[in-house]
């Protein structure tokens, strides 16, 4: 009891940082309309700022393990948060600028940002938690505001431009740009001044360095970080390739006299306010609930949702309520298909944290470079919806529901990994500390 409350001011501070990356990270992808049409350039250069981000994982994810493996928890922490506030101010400076190109630089930095803060908050909010279903607890927790910062920043994004995408430029968002500055010198400040608990990093490391076996040793492990790129791919995945098959004129989804463009943006958004609830519904339930369990149901049901929107007809109508910004919900008329996926959000909320934490359960000082190995693998974000994109360009530019046998594909592993392939079958190797 009293080494619980001693640990809850560090609790605090990890899910802070945890809604800093959602903040910082889902700026990317407004920012990147924005400079589209201020600087005419084509869709795929728009969407260079988000694929930055992924592109840092891919680079700094091991480096971010090893660095946190020997210099602990708190001075990566303050690094990350360093580098984060560089990111945004070269980003900030793009519009003083106009220049693309400091843009693009800035939004790679501040992936590497997020690539550290990542590998340090998922374990130490496990560690903190103790392991099994409280450890999953608290990363669900974490979750939650992390959706919750991510949803805030499109709101805010919406307000700052009431005369539309098309006519906004970078000073528009210049106050979201400046909060973010903010808040990295603010948790600067906190994570300084704040007693985290470490493992003992440099004899970890010597230990590690010296044994024969790491994180890739454990086959659970192994099959996690496959779960957590082909995760990441399902959750990039399903809203992207959604809100364009809305969108798309030449097929007319929505019908005439509609505002297309608005609604299947609407439906996206409604898809990631989605998974902040099922994030608030997985903490409450997390210390009952075991991340084995957790993760099977949901990648069943995803599975299910996702075979249902595939086969269902695209004349059957439904309406649906949508999360449209700051004018709040409406009801609009959309195929029985994009419900069925929007309600995948509920499913692919919870599944970061269970697989996370059954990847790490009974690595013990193999931990943090597991989590660095781990993050390596969120570039499955920018691969899965790529997969996706090239088969409904294979169709013609109309294979949009054929596509989504890729994410079919993923959650059948996911289910694998939940049912199966979590199990840990190397408990013979020590990981004591």
């Amino acid at each position: 009891m009293e080494q619980q409350k001693k640990n809850w001011l560090p609790i605090i501070v990890m899910i802070f940082l945890f809604a800093m990356i959602s903040f910082v990270t889902n700026l990317a992808s407004p920012m990147g309309d924005i400079l589209k049409y201020q600087f005419n350039v084509p869709n795929w250069m728009g969407t260079l700022g988000v694929f930055a981000n992924f592109i840092a994982y891919a680079i700094m994810g091991y480096p971010a393990g090893n660095m946190l493996q020997r210099y602990g928890y708190k001075r990566t922490a303050l690094v990350a948060i360093a580098v984060g506030f560089i990111g945004v101010a070269i980003q900030t400076l793009s519009g003083t600028v106009e220049s693309f190109g400091v843009y693009l630089l800035g939004a790679f930095i501040a992936g590497f940002s997020m690539c550290l803060l990542n590998t340090v908050v998922n374990p130490m909010l496990n560690k903190l938690g103790g392991g099994g279903n409280k450890g999953n607890q608290l990363i669900q927790t974490g979750g939650a505001f992390n959706s919750l910062s991510g949803t805030a920043v499109i709101i805010l994004t919406g307000l700052l431009i009431p005369n539309g995408i098309r006519n906004a430029q970078i000073s528009d968002v210049f106050p979201l740009m400046y909060a973010a500055l903010a808040i990295f010198a603010f948790a600067f400040i906190v994570i300084a001044l704040t007693a985290i608990p470490e493992n003992e990093h440099r004899a970890a490391a010597a230990a590690a360095g010296e044994s024969k076996y790491g994180p890739l040793s454990f086959r659970h492990f192994i099959l996690g970080a496959i779960a957590i790129f082909v995760y990441v791919g399902v959750e990039v995945g399903v809203p992207n390739v959604l809100n364009k098959w809305l969108q798309n004129p030449s097929l007319n989804v929505l019908g005439d006299g509609v505002n297309a463009e608005s609604i299947a943006g609407s439906v996206a958004a409604t898809y990631w306010l989605l998974m902040l609830v099922g994030r608030l519904l997985g903490a409450a339930v997390g210390s009952k609930v075991s991340a084995k369990k957790m993760l099977a149901v949901v990648s069943g049901a995803g599975l299910l949702l996702t075979l249902g929107a595939i086969f269902a007809s695209t004349s059957t109508i439904v309406s649906m309520p949508v999360f449209n910004g700051s004018e709040g919900f409406s009801l609009v008329s959309v195929p029985v298909s994009a419900a069925l996926l929007v309600l995948i959000g509920l499913c692919t909320s919870v599944m970061w944290g269970g697989i996370f934490n059954l990847a790490v359960e009974g690595l013990g000082k193999y931990t943090e470079k597991a989590s660095g190995i781990f993050m390596v693998l969120v570039c499955g974000g920018g691969i899965l919806p790529l997969v996706q994109n090239a088969i409904v360009d294979m169709q013609g530019g109309i294979g949009y529901m054929t596509s989504y046998w890729v994410i079919v594909v993923a959650l059948c592993y996911l289910l694998f990994y939940a049912l199966a392939g979590s199990k840990n079958v190397n408990t013979d190797i020590p990981v004591e500390e």
